[in-house]
């Protein structure tokens, strides 16, 4: 193991590191990045690496952009700080929520702005059983989320995660939310179940879960279009559309996550377009501003705002809000984001690369450590298994994937371990050449795995 350096220690004495094991982390240490330009990262010792994740799914125009750079020092000269309670607003909050209104993937009556995609889902579930109290339903409150869905880590947006580690030992999920299961085809499919009868039954899941809830309790369902966190999943085509025929049935608003989805990593302006979904509300963060300022924001459907509407006149305010809501150098950050994302055709960008990417992606379909080969558009993973035959997988004690990213680390590139699952998900810039270069070290980086697991005897 090299030599920790300075930075190094100070990093393990002072910080806390996410979704991290701290304790290992005391000998392994960081990386530690300083600079970064386009679609590259620089650590401290002058290695330049691949950021293949985009930072964490978010760094959409890539690395020192200066048009982005001079939009928020320009506005805070001009404005470094507001707030929109009591009243107060500021052109970039209302410029930026009537742009968004514009391109929603859903009928849209206002913005309401965070700080995080945490934030947006918190949000959406305060304003769900706001909503129904409004409307004399104080007993509709339920929310289901699926499991290996990811929506946060607040106590509520943690609630309807669906992973185990971000449960365990936080007490969480909190009372009224629930988990449908997971509709992931190559894991969870039956022997002789073509997509479309796994989806059924996936639906029939989630219906007979509502209807032993009770469907007058049930009031909402959040869903991201693909699901990242819990390993770039991707459902079948006629799974979304007849979910949202069922929310429809039973009175159930339909939230989509496109934190990570939004703004053009489909090759659409958002993961709802590509995938047939007809969401109430969609929770928006990351790409939203290229991740150069933490921002987030809901969309609020007219009935909803009507339901705030009566609410704060009984009350006598909208009791809701934080001092970062709508921070005017995150819009006016978030504003040049979207007008490069139009001027620039970025999602027609995306687009076109994306079917380098997928092609590139599916090929490692026939490498003998992939069992699966899934993403859409500039998203995607690989998912390691120790028989392919069989689809079993490795012991999780074995760590293949967090190894597998350490190899790719090795080969500078940045990509994330999901489990067992290797996710990709660059800057919407990137070119085709670097593309293959990226997917280049990915193989190197599959090899070496495949190098270590055969020395180690753990294919099955």
């Amino acid at each position: 193991m090299a030599k920790l350096s300075n930075l190094a220690h100070r990093d393990i004495e002072t910080v806390i590191h996410p979704y991290t094991n701290l304790d290992a982390h005391r000998s392994v240490g960081p990386l530690v990045l300083e600079e970064a330009r386009g679609i590259h990262v620089f650590d401290n010792e002058g290695n330049e690496y691949i950021e293949g994740l985009a930072g964490l799914w978010c760094t959409s125009l890539g690395y020192g952009n200066q048009e982005l750079v001079d939009a928020a020092s320009s506005q805070m000269s001009k404005l470094s700080f507001t707030h929109l309670f009591g009243h107060k607003s500021h052109d970039m909050a209302i410029e930026l929520s009537e742009k968004l209104k514009e391109i929603a993937p859903c009928d849209t009556s206002k913005i309401l702005f965070c700080g995080s995609g945490s934030e947006s889902n918190d949000m959406q579930v305060k304003l769900t059983w706001y909503y129904n109290n409004a409307r004399g339903k104080p007993e509709k409150k339920k929310i289901i989320s699926r499991i290996k869905g990811y929506h946060g880590v607040t106590v509520a947006s943690g609630s309807l995660t669906g992973l185990p580690p971000v449960h365990a030992d936080f007490d969480l999920p909190i009372q009224n939310i629930l988990h449908t299961s997971c509709p992931h085809y190559y894991r969870f499919g039956q022997e002789g179940e073509t997509e479309e009868q796994f989806a059924d039954r996936m639906v029939q899941d989630f219906v007979d879960l509502i209807e032993r809830e009770g469907p007058e309790t049930v009031a909402a369902f959040i869903a991201e279009p693909i699901m990242g966190a819990g390993g770039v999943l991707v459902p079948p085509a006629t799974y979304f559309p007849k979910m949202g025929a069922v929310c429809q049935k039973y009175d159930i608003r339909f939230i989509a996550d496109e934190v990570i989805t939004g703004f053009g990593r489909t090759g659409e302006w958002f993961g709802s377009q590509a995938l047939e979904i007809k969401p109430d509300s969609v929770s928006m963060a990351k790409a939203i501003t290229s991740a150069y300022f933490p921002l987030g924001a809901i969309t609020i459907e007219e009935d909803l705002y009507q339901a705030m509407l009566e609410e704060s006149k009984k009350i006598g305010t909208f009791g809701h809000g934080f001092t970062y809501t709508g921070h005017p150098v995150g819009a006016a950050v978030a504003l040049k984001v979207l007008e490069i994302y139009e001027r620039d055709n970025i999602v027609g960008h995306a687009a076109k690369m994306g079917e380098i990417f997928m092609a590139r992606l599916n090929a490692l379909a026939d490498h003998p450590l992939v069992g699966e080969a899934r993403g859409v558009g500039m998203v995607g993973a690989c998912e390691l298994v120790s028989n392919k035959q069989t689809k079993q997988p490795f012991d999780p004690k074995a760590m293949i994937g967090p190894k597998a990213a350490g190899f790719a680390q090795d080969n500078k590139l940045i990509c994330r371990a999901v489990g067992d699952a290797l996710a990709l998900c660059p800057p919407l810039i990137i070119t085709e050449s670097e593309i293959n270069e990226m997917f280049d070290r990915y193989e190197k980086a599959l090899n070496a795995t495949l190098d270590y697991v055969t020395k180690e005897n753990l294919l099955t």
